[in-house]
């Protein structure tokens, strides 16, 4: 949408690269998995931090953020832009971001949303690499899932990102934008895809890191949601007739290619509550070194290697330590998970049954418990035990493409 530091052009900077980042591709298809989610019902969650102030952030904007004016009504989030004077600017709205909180890299992100439309509005669902604090703008990348400008009935999705410079690509389509739909993308190491209401509308290709778009095959990005009052994009008339006036989120899902249990096929394995994965701690490799929840950094530590063991068994070892994810003595009391030398014999095997949105209970054939996140704590590094069934989110897990 824009960034903090310098304005940006909404039209292609490098013609020789529009060339190159429109091969044609095919999709591949992917069996999404929910990673993460806001339903945004009764509050905003823990996830979002709220940006503050004025000053034109870059564009010249004429609005002062601030996080009063994002609300819940009807379970829906709302951010409201005013007309009034604060902080020398004669607006206020909202600017919002999991940035500290929650970031991807590759996947399927998608929101329903419903915009208002007066002269002077800049709506924009977007998202910005998490290296932006040491390397700044454009070399971070940006990822804009959808902005929209004034009274036009048009979206648009747009790339930025360094190649020698400042380099910028922008989609548009049609929508009627008052109404409700569906905005996403979905981005794989080829292919960023745009879509409405699931419908694709353009694609930009990064196979190969082709045209200088490294970020967008190195970096995790964060979430933004925000709504300007006027700018260098949609100008400087705007419409105070129509304030306040409300972009309206009723939810927003992040899905990422679990591409399905299988034998011999090597997984991150995600906590539903926490994003965080499965982590043979320390990176250590011997024989009794406690599995934890970690922040995932990709290390050999947190990747697992399923064995098919018939039917919806399976047993797992780590791709570092090749050793067993594995209960202690063959115990059924409530204990935390260990790696050891794989024998594949019942308490190193695992009945995983799917519980909804691409998540599984994963309980070992020996004891009949369950992988559990100690507490339901959300803490990077806290146990993962074995323990009775309860259905809580710290129960659910994901297998995930590393």
């Amino acid at each position: 949408m824009k960034n903090t530091i310098k304005n940006k052009i909404k039209v292609l900077g490098n013609v020789t690269a529009l060339v190159l980042l429109l091969a044609a591709g095919k999709a591949s298809a992917q069996n999404w998995q929910l990673v993460w989610a806001d339903e945004f019902n009764g509050s905003i969650g823990p996830d979002w931090s709220f940006e503050t102030g004025g000053g034109g952030w870059g564009n010249n904007e004429q609005q002062y953020y601030r996080p009063q004016n994002a609300t819940i009504e009807n379970n829906t989030l709302c951010i409201t832009a005013k007309n009034e004077a604060i902080g020398g600017m004669n607006y206020t709205s909202a600017r919002m971001k999991t940035q500290g909180h929650k970031s991807w890299r590759y996947g399927k992100i998608v929101a329903s949303i419903h915009l208002p439309s007066f002269q002077g509005q800049w709506p924009a669902f977007w998202m910005l690499g998490d290296n932006i604090g040491s390397v700044g703008w454009p070399a971070c990348g940006e990822l804009d899932i959808m902005e929209q400008i004034n009274t036009e009935n048009i979206v648009h999705g747009s790339t930025h990102w360094f190649s020698g410079g400042q380099a910028d690509w922008t989609s548009s389509a049609g929508a009627s934008v008052t109404g409700w739909h569906e905005y996403s993308i979905t981005w794989d190491p080829n292919y960023i895809r745009w879509y409405i209401d699931g419908n694709q509308y353009s694609q930009f290709f990064i196979g190969g890191n082709a045209g200088g778009t490294t970020a967008f095959n190195q970096n995790n990005f964060f979430l933004i949601l925000n709504m300007a009052v006027g700018g260098n994009w949609p100008g400087f008339s705007i419409n105070n007739g129509a304030l306040p006036a409300k972009m309206n989120v009723d939810w927003i899902h992040v899905y990422q290619d679990g591409a399905g249990l299988a034998d011999n096929r090597t997984f991150r394995i995600q906590a539903r509550h926490s994003g965080m994965v499965l982590d043979a701690w320390g990176a250590q490799t011997t024989n009794g070194t406690k599995i934890n929840q970690g922040v995932w950094n990709g290390g050999n530590n947190q990747r697992w290697v399923a064995h098919a063991r018939g039917g919806n068994q399976y047993s797992f070892t780590g791709v570092q330590s090749g050793r067993a994810i594995d209960i202690n003595g063959w115990s059924t009391a409530d204990i935390q998970l260990q790696i050891w030398d794989y024998y594949a014999n019942p308490a190193q095997t695992y009945a995983c049954t799917p519980t909804d949105s691409g998540y599984y209970q994963v309980m070992n054939v020996n004891s009949g418990k369950v992988w559990d996140v100690y507490g339901n704590s959300m803490a990077n590094g806290a146990a993962v035990y074995q323990s009775t069934w309860n259905g809580g989110y710290n129960q659910h897990w994901a297998f995930l493409q590393p």
